[in-house]
């Protein structure tokens, strides 16, 4: 009886392992099966069309002239929009304008060659552009998702593909406008008639304007020194400054930047944050340049329009 029992407990043991190993298996089986499963590459498609085009972005705003009534009329801004991966269901990449970097997620149409591209929709500036491509253009529209959100809820799109390329040569060019138009400040001033001796007040308004030390000194080219910039204008040390960021691709917010360089024809804005891509060289001079912009001081004139 003693030795039946035990048989007994032996096959029970030997039962209950022989499960264990089977269920190990069945669940390794599993998990390679899901593996498998999640390393299943989806294929990419039309690759000629990846890469960073590059344009206006207009829209219908109401413009307050400095003499005369307020109108309609048509705000231009700089966009970029990459394309980083297309497959048969999805294309994937980022719109950057002022300064802001935004996912976004659509379909391709290979019939129409167009493209409806979705922004995450949790940013009131969100929306969905609907181009087409013809060659190396993109051309269409944008739609805000919030409509009381922006000024100008429907934009036109003309991009042009482009090559974004760091060169620390770029400067800006020497027929450049050196006016910064989207901050003029007032100023009062006194006008004395010869006639009468009569003295009046009155208030004008001015913008600041840079000198061609812009076009002389490259912060990421050589290292600026305290002599050289001792005795600029503070918007002098600004632009020299941001050439820095420019030239690796930046998104500007300000327009006094954006108005700067997009005058040229070498600035694609491709990132809202180029830090880690500065040498250090510019890192220095930026540093040092910061110094001198926090206490310089600006030059104002009068301008018409």
């Amino acid at each position: 009886m003693k030795t039946l029992q035990l048989t007994l407990i032996s096959l029970l043991a030997i039962t209950l392992i022989s499960c264990k190993k089977e269920t190990k298996t069945t669940d390794s089986a599993k998990d390679s099966l899901s593996a498998k499963k999640d390393s299943v590459v989806v294929p990419e498609i039309y690759k000629e069309y990846y890469g960073i085009y590059s344009g206006d972005f207009a829209g219908k705003e109401m413009i307050t002239p400095e003499i005369g009534e307020e109108y309609e009329g048509e705000v231009y801004k700089k966009i970029t929009l990459k394309i980083n991966r297309i497959t048969k269901d999805s294309v994937y990449g980022q719109s950057i304008v002022n300064g802001n970097q935004r996912p976004f997620q659509g379909i391709f149409n290979e019939n129409s060659k167009s493209f409806i591209l979705d922004e995450p929709g949790n940013d009131k500036t969100d929306g969905r552009f609907e181009v087409k491509l013809a060659g190396d253009s993109l051309t269409g529209k944008w739609t805000v998702f919030n409509t009381s959100a922006v000024k100008s809820p429907v934009k036109t799109l003309k991009l042009i593909k482009k090559e974004f390329v760091y060169n620390p040569n770029f400067m800006l060019d020497e027929n450049s406008d050196l006016v910064d138009w989207s901050n003029p400040k007032e100023f009062v001033e006194k006008y004395t008639d010869e006639e009468t001796g009569k003295t009046e007040s009155y208030t004008t308004s001015k913008n600041r304007v840079a000198s061609d030390a812009i076009f002389r000194l490259n912060a990421s080219k050589q290292k600026l020194t305290e002599k050289e910039l001792k005795n600029l204008r503070k918007l002098d040390l600004e632009i020299i400054k941001n050439s820095v960021f420019a030239r690796h691709g930046y998104s500007f917010k300000k327009d006094t930047y954006r108005n700067f360089f997009e005058q040229t024809d070498w600035y694609i804005p491709v990132s809202n944050n180029v830090d880690n891509d500065l040498s250090q060289t510019e890192k220095e001079n930026v540093a040092l340049l910061n110094r001198f912009i926090k206490y310089a001081e600006d030059k104002y004139d009068s301008f018409g329009r």
